[in-house]
């Protein structure tokens, strides 16, 4: 998501997204389970509503939104850039000892890789974000075309790897959205996905470091931003670890972001 030092790795990725292929289908026993059930400010948790499975969802508000479902003592843990298979599932691991669901805004060649953890991400409970194929950060300056094909063929590989539950919001790569990549998005059931905390985890910055901007800047807004690609995020792990409980020790609750 931010930093510059991040670049190198997505323009990897980037790379990588030239001529992708799609991954084989689902097990049966997948498609059982799924039967039965940031961004540059524009200045009790809800049960979440079924992800949508394969069908085009409504509209949604093209507005970039921050708020919590969960109330004004809400909070929404999201993490992008993934998912990855070191990071991912210890990240998960660390949501499923406290409680927590989260907003995964995925790379759609990261999916496309890895889509048992994808489905992993789903069947936990968290919700799935649109996160563009490549993450490129200077999309706002490109084509329309080109965000097209970022954001939708980055939901189709999303879908895809999750066994047909499409993403309900798309995060813009560093916080670069546009008019028209906001209606895109919306246009398709995505919410538009800002932030409000920056974690700033991409940096590496130390874990008390990282907890520390939390607890300075929760005032900010409900909307955090974590990361679990892209590079070590051991870090990140280990501040989620005592962010989590510290947040509700303050009296809030975690939900996801309104849609």
């Amino acid at each position: 998501m931010v930093g510059s030092g991040g670049r190198g790795w997505y323009a990897k990725v980037l790379a990588a997204a030239v001529g992708v292929t799609t991954v084989a289908g689902l097990t049966s026993f997948w498609n059982a389970q799924l039967g039965a059930t940031g961004s540059r400010p524009d200045r009790g948790v809800s049960a979440p509503p079924a992800q949508s499975q394969g069908r085009k969802t409504a509209p949604v508000p093209a507005g970039i939104v921050h708020a919590s479902d969960a109330g004004a003592r809400g909070v929404n843990i999201t993490i992008d850039d993934g998912p990855d298979p070191v990071w991912t599932p210890e990240v998960l691991q660390v949501l499923r000892d406290h409680g927590v669901k989260a907003t995964f805004c995925m790379v759609g060649t990261q999916a496309r890789a890895h889509p048992d953890l994808v489905r992993a991400v789903v069947a936990a409970g968290h919700r799935l974000c649109d996160h563009t194929v490549s993450h490129d950060v200077t999309m706002d300056h490109k084509s329309e075309a080109y965000q097209s094909r970022q954001i939708l063929d980055a939901e189709r590989m999303i879908t895809k790897a999750s066994g047909g539950v499409r993403p309900l919001y798309y995060r813009a790569p560093g916080g670069a959205f546009t008019p028209y990549s906001r209606h895109l998005a919306a246009s398709h059931g995505m919410r538009p996905l800002g932030w409000n905390i920056d974690s700033k985890d991409f940096e590496r910055p130390g874990t008390n470091a990282m907890v520390a901007t939390v607890k300075n800047e929760i005032s900010n807004g409900p909307t955090l931003l974590f990361h679990d690609a892209g590079g070590d995020r051991s870090q990140t792990v280990a501040a989620l670890r005592e962010v989590l409980p510290w947040l509700k020790e303050q009296g809030y609750s975690f939900g996801f972001p309104v849609r």
